[in-house]
C-alpha cells in the first residue's frame, strides 16, 4: 500500500473544501491534498441554490459574502461567465409584524453599508411581471446581489487548487480515520496518508466524522429541497425572489427555466440515507405558492426536483477554525444552509490563518461569531433553524 505525507490533508469536496485548497495553494502555504470519497460537489454544493445576497442578519456574515461576491465574480469571468449573474434579490411580505422586521433589517442593513432598496408594488410587478404583488406590504431589494452556480464554481475552484500544485483523491471509499505520534493518517484501500494538519470541510457528513475520532462538534444535519420548472413562456431576466410569508425563493436558472425552493425541515436527517427527490408535499407547496403569488408561471413544468442535506448549529452561525483540544485538527462546516454564499470569504481567511500559524486571537477575530473555539463537545441535541432569516437571533420568527 501506497504511503505519502502532506502538509495539509482536507476532508471534502465540497464549494468549501475547493475553496480552501485553493487558497491555502496560492498563499504556497504547503501541500495540500483534498480527499473525497464522492467527487466534487457530490453533496449539498452540487444542490445549492446558488444565490449571494447580502440580506443576512449578522455584519460578519455580511462581509464574508461580500468577499465571496467579488472573488466569484472574478473567477466566472475568467474561466466561466455564464456561472455568474448579477441579478439583484428581492424579498417581500404582506404581513403587518413581518414587514415591521423587514423594516428593521432594512436599518440594520443601511448601517453596515449595504445598498439596499424599498421597491413598490409597481417596481416589483415590472421586475416580475409573472407575478401578482398588489397585496405586499413592504419589499426589500439588494441589486447588487448574484447568482452563481455552484458545481461550476467548485469545478473552478478544484482546478485552481490543482494547477497551483494540490493533489486530489476521489472515489475511493475511507477505511479508517486515527491520530497517531505523527499527527492525523487517512487510510483508504489503495493508500494511507499522514498529516500534521487535518481540516474536515465534508459538509454533512463532518457530523459523523468527528464523532468517529472522539472529537463531537454540535452539528445537526437536515434536508432542503428545490426544483427546476419551466414556465409556459420563457421568463424575462428576473431577480432571484424570496416570498416570506411561504418561505419560497425563486431564481433564474438558464434559458427559460426556473430554481425553486423552500426553508428548513426541523429534524435531522442521515446524508447516506436520506430521500433525494422532492417530497409530493413540496412539489404542491411550490405549486400553490406559484398560483397565488406568480400567475404567469402557475401552468410551470416540473423538469426535475431534489433534495440535498446541509448542516445545522445551535447558534446558527458557521464552526470555522481550530477545535479546542485537538491539537492539528481544524473544521469548515456547519454553514447552516449557505454554504456557497459563504465558502470563498471564509475559506480565505481560514486559509490566512493557517498559512501564518495565526494566533487565537487572531484567528477569533477573523473569524469572528463562527470561532469553532466557541464549542467544546457535542452538546446536547438540537433541532435545526433556518438559516436564511430577516432576524437574528436563536429564534427568529422571519
Amino acid at each position: 500500500m501506497e504511503s505519502a505525507s502532506v502538509d495539509f490533508l482536507v476532508l471534502g469536496a465540497g464549494i468549501a473544501g475547493c475553496a480552501l485548497a485553493y487558497h491555502l495553494r496560492r498563499r504556497e502555504a504547503g501541500s495540500v491534498l483534498v480527499y473525497d470519497p464522492r467527487t466534487p460537489a457530490a453533496g449539498a454544493s452540487g444542490r445549492a441554490a446558488g444565490v449571494v445576497t447580502e440580506q443576512l442578519w449578522d455584519r460578519w456574515d455580511v462581509e464574508v459574502t461580500r468577499e465571496s461576491h467579488r472573488e466569484y465574480a472574478e473567477l466566472c469571468q475568467r474561466w466561466e461567465p455564464d456561472a455568474f449573474q448579477s441579478n439583484g434579490f428581492v424579498r417581500w411580505t404582506t404581513d403587518a409584524a413581518c414587514a415591521e422586521a423587514l423594516d428593521a433589517a432594512r436599518e440594520r442593513l443601511h448601517g453596515w453599508g449595504v445598498r439596499v432598496e424599498e421597491p413598490s408594488s409597481d417596481e416589483l410587478a415590472r421586475w416580475v411581471p409573472a407575478g401578482r404583488f398588489d397585496d405586499v406590504r413592504a419589499a426589500l431589494a439588494t441589486p447588487h446581489d448574484a447568482c452563481v452556480r455552484p458545481s461550476s464554481l467548485t469545478t473552478i475552484y478544484a482546478e485552481g487548487a490543482r494547477s497551483h500544485g494540490a493533489t486530489f483523491d476521489f472515489g475511493v471509499p475511507m477505511e479508517k480515520l486515527a491520530q497517531g505520534p505523527d499527527g492525523w493518517t487517512l487510510h483508504t484501500a489503495t493508500r494511507s496518508v499522514t498529516t500534521s494538519r487535518l481540516i474536515v470541510a465534508a459538509g454533512a457528513w463532518s457530523k459523523e466524522l468527528l464523532r468517529q475520532i472522539d472529537h463531537p462538534l454540535p452539528l445537526a444535519p437536515y434536508r432542503t429541497q428545490a426544483a427546476l420548472l419551466a414556465p409556459p413562456v420563457a421568463p424575462e431576466p428576473f431577480p432571484a425572489v424570496h416570498d416570506l410569508d411561504t418561505d419560497v425563493y425563486l431564481r433564474p436558472e438558464g434559458p427559460g427555466r426556473i430554481l425553486g425552493g423552500d426553508g428548513t425541515e426541523s429534524h435531522e436527517s442521515d446524508p447516506e440515507r436520506f430521500v433525494t427527490g422532492g417530497d409530493p408535499a413540496f412539489l404542491a407547496h411550490m405549486a400553490e405558492t406559484l398560483a397565488g403569488r406568480f400567475p404567469g408561471w402557475a401552468e410551470s413544468a416540473v423538469v426535475g426536483s431534489w433534495a440535498g442535506v446541509c448542516t445545522a448549529t445551535p447558534d446558527r452561525h458557521p464552526i470555522v477554525g481550530d477545535v479546542a483540544a485537538a491539537p492539528g485538527l481544524t473544521v469548515f462546516t456547519g454553514l447552516n444552509g449557505f454554504g456557497v454564499m459563504r465558502a470563498g470569504g471564509i475559506a480565505r481567511r481560514l486559509a490566512d490563518l493557517l498559512a501564518d500559524s495565526a494566533p487565537e486571537a487572531e484567528a477569533k477575530a477573523a473569524l469572528g461569531p463562527a470561532w469553532a473555539g466557541r464549542f467544546h463537545g457535542a452538546g446536547p441535541p438540537f433541532a435545526p433553524r433556518p438559516g436564511f432569516t430577516l432576524e437574528p437571533g436563536d429564534q427568529p420568527r422571519w
